[in-house]
């Protein structure tokens, strides 16, 4: 793997009125890896995939994608960024008015100019990456939890993206369907070469699908390394984390206040 960085943040500052989410978060993220990024509930996980993508902005620092200084961009700035990132939302995100080829086939539309038979060429190949072929004219409510999440991967992975993020990939799926998608996000990976930034809760996900964990505490990512110096780490808070408990009667949800 290539140990170039795609994706750097740095400095970055956030708070939503009085309730500041970050205060000094910095992470390089390395160009072929994935990485997951672990923390309790209300620490700012997901607020980190929402600004790569420009949906939110910092308020200080700035965000790097190969080479380009994101914060500087306006809307327009952003699109081929965009093209460039696919994302697989918490709930799948898909549309129940159309079919699972239709939903697949949305993001081609917009982003690459292709005929309707490449559309649909593209749509088979994904589908059956994800282990889903054949169920193109299938609408969203005939599909499991699990189903819906490879469907919204297969989407996020037509346009061919360079990197993919994962909010709670296997957030309300069973113990089944929840190794499916940790067995999905490391066969995209090999299949596609893709940088994969993965956010969730669940350690069992982190350790089956990781290159790096970077675990977010305090407002900024206290500790960072490879899933076996994670799983060795003395830290007190890694290691609560790890083992499902609050260190000395601290609560995950409820950062201490930024030191200054």
């Amino acid at each position: 793997m290539a140990h170039d960085v795609i994706i750097s943040f740095r400095g970055i500052t956030k708070a939503f009125g009085h309730n500041a989410i970050y205060d000094g978060l910095d992470l390089d993220i390395h160009r072929g890896e994935t990485i997951t990024v672990i923390g309790g509930s209300g620490t700012g996980k997901s607020v980190m995939l929402k600004m790569l993508i420009g949906l939110m902005r910092p308020d200080a620092g700035q965000i790097w994608f190969d080479g380009t200084e994101l914060t500087a961009l306006g809307e327009e700035g952003l699109i081929p960024v965009r093209r460039r990132i696919g994302m697989l939302f918490q709930g799948a995100a898909l549309f129940d008015s159309l079919t699972v080829a239709e939903n697949i086939a949305y993001p081609l539309r917009e982003h690459l100019n292709m005929s309707p038979a490449e559309r649909a060429d593209r749509v088979r190949e994904v589908l059956a990456l994800v282990g889903l072929p054949g169920i193109e004219e299938m609408k969203p409510a005939e599909l499991s939890g699990g189903m819906k999440k490879r469907v919204g991967l297969a989407r996020a992975i037509a346009v061919r993206p360079e990197v993919i993020m994962y909010d709670e990939p296997t957030t309300g799926l069973d113990p089944i369907n929840t190794n499916r998608i940790n067995e999905m996000i490391v066969r995209t990976r090999e299949a596609l070469g893709v940088t994969s930034i993965v956010v969730t809760h669940d350690m069992h996900s982190a350790f089956q699908v990781s290159d790096r964990i970077a675990m977010l505490w305090a407002r900024r990512i206290a500790a960072v390394g490879t899933v076996d110096e994670i799983s060795r780490s003395e830290d007190p808070m890694v290691r609560s984390f790890i083992e499902g408990r609050s260190p000395a009667g601290t609560n995950y949800s409820v950062p201490p206040p930024p030191r200054r």
